[in-house]
């Protein structure tokens, strides 16, 4: 059962959202707006075409300091515990990696980022329901020298769409400097008077920014935002629908810790170097699966019909087999496709755009079709 709403953490923005009309429910220990009047549909649309404000605070934010001159790079340190090259990350630049286990499960996905302003710092932010664990897992292995500081007091809000960048310059002190910066460029910027740490990048596959602002400068920015008309605040609901739709990765539903960034599709996020080097948890497993490919692969999936197939349902090869092949991990109704999707995994053998399978709904084996992920294509600002 989920917890009461009194036990469960707040962001700074809580009672913003219920003088909206969010409607609020649990999610990773915390109270959090999931639809708002208009409902999810509208405020997936909304996003697709203008600009979504979502409220990211939740997640973790934490600092990788270099204290001593015996090991003073904070790069070789994080690079223990993921399989990204991070040493050759540019300051005002970020890179999506994760954090492995021995067995190269997937602990946590992480966003890392070296700022301009200090270029031997990095930030690391976290998922919610992992952010505990995952700083607790570096302060307890990150060697001598190199120590993590958790920033509770900076909180995300995620503006995304294609009016995103219009609406920020609007408020901007350097407009100019927002529109030099290109998919997963990261900086800092002055905001409707708030100094906040801005980012590129997004959990949706538009165009957008996440912003780290202090807490008690979350209100008067997002009141900024939304006084415009192309910005209405999103919950929950249509984050999912969105990153479903670019086939973005839900940790806890499509990787958690026995699943591997390459059967997951996130292969591409392993440089070159670390391919060669290693030197990463799991690194063995990782290497083989590289070279041979992965036993089972994450694998999008269109049903025939009109009914969605949901989490957890099963995947036959026929309808005769006793045994599942695969399970679906995430499912439901695209609004921009018109269409239910899944994504799922599959055994390799199975995973060709096109073939065909069964889902198991409620004692009913639907077909569905293997189709490329995402689902929709990015519209990133290169």
């Amino acid at each position: 059962m989920s917890a009461e709403p009194e036990a469960l953490m707040r962001t700074p923005l809580h009672e913003w959202h219920i003088r909206h009309g969010a409607r609020m429910g649990e999610f990773a220990g915390y109270d959090m707006p999931i639809r708002y009047g208009e409902g999810t549909l509208a405020e997936h649309a909304h996003t697709r075409r203008h600009a979504g404000l979502f409220d990211v605070g939740h997640m973790g934010v934490a600092e990788l300091h270099s204290d001593a001159d015996s090991f003073p790079d904070v790069a070789q340190a994080i690079e223990r515990f993921v399989p990204c090259d991070v040493d050759l990350l540019k300051p005002g630049r970020q890179r999506y990696t994760q954090m492995l286990n021995r067995s190269g499960g997937i602990i946590d996905d992480l966003m890392i980022s070296r700022s301009r302003e200090q270029p031997d710092m990095l930030t690391v932010v976290s998922n919610a329901g992992r952010k505990t664990l995952v700083f607790a897992h570096l302060v307890r292995y990150l060697p001598s020298g190199v120590s993590l500081r958790t920033k509770p007091e900076l909180c995300l809000l995620a503006l995304q769409g294609p009016d995103s960048e219009t609406v920020l310059a609007r408020i901007a002190d350097d407009p100019g400097a927002l529109s030099e910066m290109a998919f997963m460029d990261v900086g800092s910027a002055v905001l409707a008077g708030c100094r906040v740490a801005i980012s590129r990048s997004g959990y949706t596959g538009e165009d957008g920014f996440e912003i780290a602002v202090h807490a008690e400068d979350e209100v008067t920015l997002a009141d900024a935002l939304i006084a415009f008309d192309e910005v209405k605040p999103a919950g929950l609901g249509a984050r999912d629908t969105l990153r479903l739709e670019a086939g973005l990765c839900l940790y806890g539903a499509d990787i958690d810790e026995t699943t591997s960034p390459v059967e997951a599709g996130l292969a591409w996020s392993i440089q070159k170097r670390r391919r060669s080097e290693l030197g990463f948890p799991g690194d063995q497993r990782i290497a083989v699966e590289l070279e041979s490919g992965p036993a089972r692969r994450l694998v999008g999936l269109v049903p025939h019909g009109k009914a969605p197939v949901r989490d957890h349902a099963l995947v036959f090869s026929d309808l005769q087999s006793t045994e599942a092949v695969g399970v679906v991990t995430s499912g439901g109704f695209s609004p921009t496709l018109g269409r239910p999707i899944a994504v799922g995994y599959v055994p390799a053998d199975l995973a060709l755009t096109g073939t065909t399978m069964f889902a198991e709904v409620r004692g009913v084996r639907l077909p569905v079709d293997v189709a490329p992920i995402p689902f929709l294509p990015h519209n990133y600002r290169r």
